[in-house]
Protein backbone atom coordinates (compact mmCIF):
# COMPACT_ATOMS: atom_id res chain seq x y z
CA UNK A 1 0.00 0.00 0.00
CA UNK A 2 2.91 2.22 0.94
CA UNK A 3 4.20 2.27 -2.54
CA UNK A 4 0.78 2.62 -4.29
CA UNK A 5 0.85 5.88 -2.23
CA UNK A 6 1.91 9.29 -3.61
CA UNK A 7 3.32 10.59 -0.98
CA UNK A 8 4.31 9.73 2.65
CA UNK A 9 0.95 11.36 4.36
CA UNK A 10 -1.21 9.22 1.99
CA UNK A 11 0.50 5.90 2.99
CA UNK A 12 0.13 6.14 6.00
CA UNK A 13 -3.67 6.81 5.66
CA UNK A 14 -4.51 4.30 3.29
CA UNK A 15 -4.79 1.74 6.14
CA UNK A 16 -7.24 3.46 8.05
CA UNK A 17 -10.29 1.55 6.59
CA UNK A 18 -8.69 -1.64 7.68
CA UNK A 19 -8.51 -0.50 11.21
CA UNK A 20 -12.14 -0.41 10.73
CA UNK A 21 -13.11 -4.23 9.77
CA UNK A 22 -12.77 -5.61 12.93
CA UNK A 23 -15.55 -3.32 14.58
CA UNK A 24 -18.13 -4.39 11.74
CA UNK A 25 -17.26 -7.88 11.76
CA UNK A 26 -18.74 -10.02 14.61
CA UNK A 27 -15.81 -9.75 17.07
CA UNK A 28 -17.90 -7.92 19.30
CA UNK A 29 -21.81 -8.32 18.49
CA UNK A 30 -22.98 -11.99 17.25
CA UNK A 31 -24.43 -12.04 14.41
CA UNK A 32 -27.36 -13.17 14.71
CA UNK A 33 -28.30 -9.85 16.78
CA UNK A 34 -27.29 -7.57 14.42
CA UNK A 35 -29.54 -5.67 12.06
CA UNK A 36 -31.31 -7.35 9.10
CA UNK A 37 -29.67 -4.62 7.08
CA UNK A 38 -26.18 -4.83 8.55
CA UNK A 39 -25.78 -8.12 8.93
CA UNK A 40 -24.95 -9.08 5.52
CA UNK A 41 -22.04 -6.52 5.88
CA UNK A 42 -20.29 -7.76 9.02
CA UNK A 43 -21.38 -11.45 7.27
CA UNK A 44 -19.12 -11.81 4.06
CA UNK A 45 -16.29 -9.68 5.06
CA UNK A 46 -12.82 -11.53 5.82
CA UNK A 47 -12.52 -11.07 9.61
CA UNK A 48 -15.68 -12.46 10.54
CA UNK A 49 -15.11 -15.95 9.22
CA UNK A 50 -11.66 -15.77 11.11
CA UNK A 51 -13.25 -14.96 14.20
CA UNK A 52 -15.99 -17.53 14.13
CA UNK A 53 -13.86 -20.43 13.48
CA UNK A 54 -11.29 -19.06 16.08
CA UNK A 55 -14.54 -18.76 18.71
CA UNK A 56 -15.38 -22.31 17.70
CA UNK A 57 -12.18 -23.96 18.15
CA UNK A 58 -11.56 -22.09 21.74
CA UNK A 59 -14.83 -22.97 22.94
CA UNK A 60 -14.89 -26.29 21.57
CA UNK A 61 -18.16 -25.75 19.87
CA UNK A 62 -18.69 -26.39 15.70
CA UNK A 63 -17.25 -24.11 13.30
CA UNK A 64 -19.03 -25.25 10.49
CA UNK A 65 -17.87 -23.93 6.86
CA UNK A 66 -16.19 -20.75 8.58
CA UNK A 67 -12.45 -22.65 8.67
CA UNK A 68 -12.46 -23.31 4.79
CA UNK A 69 -13.93 -19.51 4.32
CA UNK A 70 -11.08 -17.90 6.66
CA UNK A 71 -8.51 -20.24 5.01
CA UNK A 72 -10.10 -19.14 1.41
CA UNK A 73 -9.87 -15.25 2.26
CA UNK A 74 -6.16 -15.65 3.78
CA UNK A 75 -5.11 -17.09 0.40
CA UNK A 76 -7.16 -14.60 -1.72
CA UNK A 77 -6.14 -12.02 0.09
CA UNK A 78 -2.36 -13.46 0.38
CA UNK A 79 -2.85 -13.50 -4.09
CA UNK A 80 -4.03 -10.18 -3.85
CA UNK A 81 -1.46 -8.25 -2.18
CA UNK A 82 1.23 -10.60 -4.00
CA UNK A 83 0.34 -9.65 -6.82
CA UNK A 84 -0.35 -5.75 -6.15
CA UNK A 85 2.87 -5.53 -4.97
CA UNK A 86 4.70 -7.16 -7.79
CA UNK A 87 2.99 -5.09 -10.34
CA UNK A 88 3.59 -1.83 -8.15
CA UNK A 89 7.25 -3.01 -7.66
CA UNK A 90 7.75 -3.14 -11.37
CA UNK A 91 6.12 -0.04 -12.54
CA UNK A 92 8.57 2.64 -14.03
CA UNK A 93 10.04 4.73 -11.55
CA UNK A 94 8.49 8.05 -12.70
Amino acid sequence: MGMASPNAEGASNSATPLILLPLISSAFVPLDSMPGWFRPVAEYQPFTPAIETLRGLLLGTEIGHNGWLAVAWSLALTVLGYRWSTAAFRRDPE
